[in-house]
């Protein structure tokens, strides 16, 4: 008998502490599984707070809708194109027409060596996505992309490709637009000296850029040192007003009241002896662009003095990420926070 109680009290011991250790086990799981839930709901919620942060930046962008807009002498393909701004320029921006008013592809440059960066893809995708979403896009051949002048007449998906155009305004002013190298004598009659002055200015746009790449280390904003040089050279400036002149004057011989043009890469809106004379300027140096309202009136957009004030308005400025700091190891061993 008193062996039979001996193994009923052994049996009673095991029991309680099966049941101690399940317990134990059991809370320890229950810690465990707690705290990794804990800790998804932060892994989930940081993130998704993050990306819809992100989504919001990019579709609260409100572009400006104009009548029309023109861009010319982007010169894609090489180093000196600031796609960058371009890009910028286009997701805050949109018109009823779009005019490319030539060089938009360097094919000199691209003769010589392949430059494409992704930036450059993406300002073509961005144009074609305007045309595809209801813009009229019509491209106007300059000197540089002077291989699309033998599709004029021909339409490659939504894009136009003209050898010029004839604008209307809302205020019913009618505009030549051309890229303007035919009025270059130069490009028209020594075509030597075209590609060893376009080789000239390849370096100094690349003078350009690194000077830019400097002062945006000490927060300037851009400022073009080669379009500057190139102003105050006496020759230069005589040929800029020769090359305006001869604009207006083809204009007024076909009766029209105006023209629009690049090839220079000099933005201008003036009259020129009752023409109104109109240069849209360039991506590679004068950052800028030609803008008809939806009344009729007329303006050049300098995106870089644009972008500049948009970047010191405190409501544009991007916020600034939160980083938590992890809690101690010895917090989470202990089981106090999760």
């Amino acid at each position: 008998m008193e062996t039979d109680q001996g193994q009923k009290s052994h049996r009673t011991v095991l029991i309680r502490l099966a049941g101690r250790r399940a317990g134990a086990a059991a809370g320890r799981h229950n810690y465990v599984t707690d705290s990794s839930r804990a800790r998804h709901r932060a892994m989930v919620s940081f993130p998704s707070m993050t990306t819809a942060h992100r989504d919001a930046t990019v579709n609260d962008i409100q572009p400006t809708h104009w009548r029309a807009l023109w861009i010319s002498d982007i010169h894609l393909g090489t180093a000196g194109c600031k796609a960058e701004f371009l890009l910028d320029f286009l997701d805050h921006n949109d018109s009823d027409t779009l005019y490319l008013v030539g060089d938009i592809v360097d094919g000199w440059q691209l003769r010589k060596h392949w430059h494409w960066p992704r930036a450059h893809n993406d300002v073509v995708q961005r144009i074609l996505r305007k045309a595809r979403n209801g813009t009229r896009v019509v491209f106007i051949p300059g000197n540089h992309d002077e291989f699309a002048r033998e599709f004029a007449g021909f339409a490659f998906g939504d894009i136009e490709v003209l050898d010029e155009d004839v604008h209307v305004t809302a205020k019913g002013l009618r505009l030549l637009v051309l890229h303007g190298d035919q009025f270059d004598g130069v490009i028209q009659h020594s075509r030597w000296l075209a590609h060893l002055g376009d080789g000239l200015y390849q370096l100094a746009l690349w003078i350009n850029h690194h000077f830019n790449r400097l002062r945006h280390r000490l927060g300037l904003h851009y400022w073009s040192l080669s379009q500057y040089l190139k102003h105050k050279v006496k020759n230069a400036v005589s040929f800029i007003t020769d090359f305006e002149e001869a604009l207006a004057g083809e204009a007024r011989r076909r009766g029209l009241d105006g023209v629009v043009c690049g090839h220079i890469h000099k933005a201008e809106l003036r009259d020129v002896g009752g023409i109104l004379y109109c240069n849209d300027g360039d991506w590679v140096e004068s950052l800028s662009a030609l803008a008809e309202t939806h009344d009729g009136q007329l303006q050049l957009l300098d995106w870089a003095v644009m972008q500049a004030e948009r970047q010191r308005d405190p409501a544009n400025r991007p916020p600034r990420s939160l980083t938590l700091p992890a809690l101690p190891s010895a917090l989470r061993r202990q089981g106090k926070y999760p």
